[in-house]
């Protein structure tokens, strides 16, 4: 791709932004880190080889990227703390006494999420 191409700008920012949310849902897991890792990854490989590698690379993402872009697939661990994180945000939802139909929302988004991710394969060992 030509360095001064619009389209890779674009991308470029796409990705750039969301490594910054992923990062961020590290930290505050209202926010899906996977997810934005996974956007990253597929901005970045349309508009930075180095950056691409880089996350391809990464000793926490990595793994994680790689057994998407090849299988389709999400490890086991991964589903785990996802869950667990989902029932945490609900459970903290709840003890925060937020109106019932904010908690009800949560739990049907987070339902089929849930639904999305446990009928993905897991990744091969």
């Amino acid at each position: 791709m030509k360095p001064y191409a619009p389209g890779r700008f674009l991308w470029l920012s796409l990705g750039l932004v969301c490594l910054c949310l992923g990062t961020i849902g590290v930290f505050l897991p209202l926010l899906p880190t996977t997810s934005f890792m996974l956007v990253a990854a597929f901005a970045f490989a349309r508009s930075s080889p180095r950056l691409h590698r880089w996350l391809l690379q990464h000793k926490v993402f990595g793994r994680l990227i790689q057994d998407w872009q090849t299988h389709r697939a999400i490890s086991i661990n991964a589903k785990i703390a996802s869950l667990i994180s989902m029932i945490v945000i609900v459970a903290f939802s709840v003890f925060l006494q937020l109106p019932a139909f904010v908690i009800w929302l949560q739990i049907g988004v987070l339902s089929l999420v849930s639904l999305f991710l446990w009928t993905r394969p897991s990744s091969p060992e």
